[in-house]
């Protein structure tokens, strides 16, 4: 189909293994498993073992006939220290042959950044808590883009920043396990810094295209007559999604609905509950427009009712007024979260063309997805067929309806 490119993904903690081999520093994913902070202390001490299937794992993707792949560059296994100030070789050469042998089989690679795993040595001198590391993430950046950039022509800085800053810096439930949201700010100019080093120094030369991933849910009033709830549903989307989508995309600043929203949480609290940092007027300027792309990751849905008087504790859902439901006639998976929703995808589609990309840029979806239970029987997997099935008809929608020119 003309303006349609499909394509699969990985992260490379999920599947490389092989997490202190061949010269790899610790990841602040791979102290999180060891120091017992995972689900039945289980570790991605060897995942897929795919560091070590590369022929194999390209051989698979093969029979799917993708036009592209997305995947990561794990950061400590080229950079074990998290610097420039030492390179891993091997680990360089691991990545140079998975980018050929993709190239080989026609196979577009699009290659991740940055997606989760973070140097623990980074992590030790403060992580995106401490701004030098926006530097020392340019550098990174610089040197893989120098290295594979004559063979890689889609790059994202961030997968997912929303994850990284609410569930790792936020609640704490993932690593580095940290109380503190504001790492957001210094994502976004992180991001941007990249992005203008690509685009200064290598575009004109490589031909490439940088952009990030963002997550969302669909948020759905729960009574659509309610304009309360309509109201509540889109500060959902506003804290979730146009929290990174509106500086990038729109303007180079949060989102109105999202600083007034604050303020007046704030303003009902003996003590302030959050702070949303302040951008510059140069870095707005900045910011702006740094995506050529925008990449979309979506799993699910909510039905959203507005809450009158939040609590005065620093959690986003309590922030933003707003309290999420379920619709019992949706089928559940095996994570409680996730609910098969596949209309969710298409309004969300809408929304992101509506408020952010219009016909100007095009939209991949990079992350989409169910879990199933492990039954023992590798060959039925009806339930992960069914839920892609629907969610790519529902993509196909958006598409038609919405001039989405480019989905993934």
């Amino acid at each position: 189909m003309l303006g349609f490119l499909w394509g699969t993904s990985t992260g490379a903690f999920n599947i490389e293994g092989a997490w202190a081999e061949d010269g790899k520093g610790e990841s602040i994913w791979d102290q999180f498993g060891h120091t017992g902070h995972v689900y039945m202390n289980q570790t991605a001490d060897v995942a897929c073992d795919s560091y070590y299937k590369t022929s194999y794992d390209v051989y698979l993707l093969r029979g799917l006939h993708p036009q592209m792949y997305k995947f990561s560059v794990s950061w400590p296994r080229i950079f074990p220290d998290g610097t420039n100030e030492t390179i891993n070789s091997k680990g360089v050469d691991y990545y140079s042959k998975l980018i050929n042998s993709l190239l080989d089989s026609n196979i577009e690679p699009m290659v991740t950044l940055f997606h989760w795993d973070l140097p623990q040595a980074l992590q030790a001198l403060g992580g995106w808590q401490n701004d030098s590391i926006i530097d020392t993430f340019v550098n990174y950046a610089d040197f893989c883009f120098s290295t594979f950039g004559d063979r890689v022509k889609f790059w994202i800085t961030f997968h997912e920043p929303w994850v990284i800053s609410y569930a790792g810096y936020g609640t704490g439930e993932h690593p580095p396990g940290i109380t503190d949201p504001g790492v957001a700010h210094t994502v976004l100019k992180a991001h941007a810094k990249v992005w203008h080093l690509y685009n200064d120094k290598y575009r004109s030369q490589q031909l490439g295209k940088v952009g990030l991933v963002l997550n969302s849910d669909w948020a759905e009033p729960k009574t659509p007559t309610n304009s309360e709830d309509v109201r509540a549903s889109e500060r959902y989307l506003q804290f979730m999604l146009g929290w990174f989508a509106h500086p990038v995309f729109v303007n180079g600043d949060y989102p109105d609905i999202l600083k007034s929203q604050i303020q007046e949480v704030n303003q009902q609290c003996s003590t302030a509950v959050a702070q949303l940092p302040l951008f510059t007027e140069e870095e707005k300027s900045w910011v702006k427009g740094t995506a050529d792309f925008f990449g979309l990751s979506h799993y699910t849905s909510h039905l959203v009712s507005a809450v009158t008087n939040g609590t005065c504790t620093p959690d986003y859902k309590n922030i933003g007024n707003f309290s999420l439901h379920v619709d019992p006639s949706w089928p559940q998976t095996a994570s409680s979260w996730i609910h098969v929703v596949p209309w969710g995808l298409r309004r969300l589609l809408k929304f992101v063309s509506q408020e952010y990309t219009g016909s100007k840029i095009p939209i991949y979806i990079a992350g989409n997805g169910m879990p199933t239970k492990d039954s023992g029987d590798l060959i039925n997997d009806t339930l992960r067929v069914d839920y892609f099935h629907r969610y790519i008809n529902e993509a196909l929608k958006g598409m038609e309806k919405s001039n989405t020119h480019t989905s993934f």
